[in-house]
């Protein structure tokens, strides 16, 4: 059995959507292997499913400050319950992290923030890929979030053009109804016909988990890289 020597408790803010925050817990308990369950850590998780669409806060701007207001309060939460490091299983929410820490900048030195994109781009490059390919919300892809962090290492990120991002959305809504169909996989499927892609949408590994037999990109799942880069450090306490 593993000795922890310092505190490390995994909170997740999720609910954006429901169905990709089941999916992350799945991944939680198959990346943290245990014979027994006290040998897994201890994982919170905020579905916070009420709070406003983190596209069009960035996109439109709309209802941005009560965004911003709901992550803050759910993070809070988290740390308030005993969470140490804090992971968004979220990609657009991201984007709204530096508001946040404006906002209470303390947080940040009390709790750990595993940044997804940061850490999954880390992984392309220690990967050697010089290029990858990007299916994300439009709010994520418009950012240049992903875009500007790959640069960053000399990775060329390609992108969806703007007419096909109702088919991405198609796809979101999909796993945000729980209901597949055979134009669902389809659309999917040709989404994901490149050498490398980002799955930059919590939703999208979900079909991935689906379809994978099907397709022949290596693939990158933010929340999994995340969750092992967890797995890693919190082997190390």
């Amino acid at each position: 059995m593993r000795q922890e020597t310092k505190p490390f408790t995994i909170g997740m803010l999720g609910g954006m959507g429901t169905y990709a925050t089941i999916f992350a817990f799945s991944q939680y308990a198959a990346i943290f292997k245990a014979e027994k369950e006290w040998e897994r850590p201890r994982i919170l998780i905020d579905n916070n499913c009420t709070m406003p669409s983190r596209v069009r806060a960035f996109l439109y701007d709309e209802n941005k400050d009560e965004l911003v207001h709901q992550m803050h309060k759910s993070l809070v939460s988290l740390k308030n319950a005993g969470a140490t490091d804090i992971f968004l299983a979220c990609n657009t929410s991201h984007l709204f992290l530096e508001p946040i820490q404006q906002l209470d900048p303390e947080l940040f030195q009390q709790v750990k923030i595993h940044h997804m994109i940061q850490i999954v781009c880390r992984e392309i490059a220690n990967r050697k890929v010089e290029s990858v390919y990007l299916i994300a919300s439009e709010g994520t892809i418009e950012s240049k979030i992903y875009q500007n962090e790959l640069e960053k290492y000399g990775i060329v990120c390609e992108c969806p053009m703007r007419k096909e991002y109702s088919q991405i959305r198609f796809c979101i809504e999909a796993v945000k109804q729980n209901q597949y169909s055979k134009d669902v996989e389809k659309v999917f499927l040709s989404l994901m016909d490149h050498e490398a892609v980002i799955l930059g949408c919590t939703e999208l590994p979900v079909l991935y988990g689906k379809y994978q037999d099907e397709c022949r990109a290596v693939v990158f799942d933010p929340v999994y890289e995340t969750l092992m880069n967890m797995q890693k450090e919190w082997m190390k306490r």
